[in-house]
């Protein structure tokens, strides 16, 4: 069998990949058909069993490789990491090492050792930055970041880190379906960092530090007002307003949250709350949203 069939029937080819759409996991865009080398006798017989009866001496590129593609698709993902990298150590210069170099990459991330991936990818997009996979290449690297992502309770440079690397898949690769899904998760990511800037800013507002709580939710407003975030921390400034007896700043604040979020039950509190400090009487109506764009309008005023 020649090493274009073998190659095709590996299921390397990436352009099939294109068909990715949506937030997806790298299990959809799986970078191999899934086929194996299909030279098990016994389907019985794993990878493991085979390798033990193959001759070190004479075992070939392809075979290593092969065992690779089997042992993914058993799981058995220490194992494929184990025999890509005798692909690139024993056969440098065999067309599949360079192959070997992103499926380790590849098997590095699903046992989620993410910094030994990261390293991998990295090393495959400097040595093949023209490969026909590199977009794959950037993509999965961004993933390893992306999943890492910790909770709010915790530091968030490893949010910040998917964030970029996932820019960057959008930056380079614009008009790709790694592009698409990363925008979404770029999202996911903003919207995660927004949730961290709120949880800090409502401690600081719990310790009466309002100046730090009113720079936490005006970063929000700032920076992340496309979240689901930005009526809460419209809805703060006004409560720390108030509590520093700036009613008209409040008042102002308040608005900015009717005009944009005007179903909002934050609103709904922040108009309670204005009434109860007295900035605004129980006969008056509260604000309704007549246009759009008064987000930035409003803003300017206010901030």
């Amino acid at each position: 069998m020649t090493l274009t069939v073998s190659l095709r029937r590996s299921g390397l080819c990436l352009a099939v990949l294109t068909l990715l759409a949506g937030c997806q996991t790298v299990d959809s865009v799986m970078p191999w058909g899934g086929s194996g080398s299909g030279s098990k006798s016994d389907p019985d017989q794993s990878v493991e069993d085979r390798i033990k009866k193959q001759d070190a001496n004479t075992v070939t590129a392809q075979q290593l490789y092969n065992n690779g593609i089997d042992a993914l698709n058993e799981k058995n993902y220490s194992l494929a990491v184990k025999q890509f990298d005798q692909v690139q150590q024993n056969f440098p210069y065999s067309p599949w090492a360079v192959n070997a170099e992103l499926m380790e990459g590849y098997a590095e991330y699903k046992r989620q050792q993410y910094t030994e991936a990261v390293s991998q990818l990295d090393r495959f997009i400097q040595l093949h930055p023209t490969h026909k996979d590199i977009a794959y290449a950037y993509y999965l690297r961004a993933l390893c970041y992306y999943e890492q992502i910790a909770d709010i309770q915790r530091d968030q440079k490893t949010t910040q880190d998917a964030m970029n690397a996932l820019q960057e898949v959008v930056n380079r690769f614009p008009g790709s379906a790694y592009a698409r899904d990363a925008r979404l998760k770029i999202d996911l990511c903003r919207d995660h960092l927004a949730g961290k800037e709120m949880e800090v800013g409502r401690f600081y507002e719990k310790q009466h530090l309002y100046g730090a709580a009113i720079g936490r939710f005006q970063r929000v407003v700032d920076d992340f007002q496309t979240t689901n975030h930005a009526p809460e921390a419209l809805h703060r400034l006004t409560e720390v307003y108030l509590r520093l007896g700036l009613k008209d700043q409040a008042k102002k604040t308040a608005s900015v949250l009717a005009y944009n979020y005007p179903g909002s039950p934050w609103y709904a509190d922040s108009w309670n709350d204005l009434v109860d400090a007295g900035a605004v009487t129980g006969e008056e109506k509260p604000v309704r949203n007549t246009g759009q764009g008064f987000f930035s309008r409003a803003f300017g005023w206010i901030f």
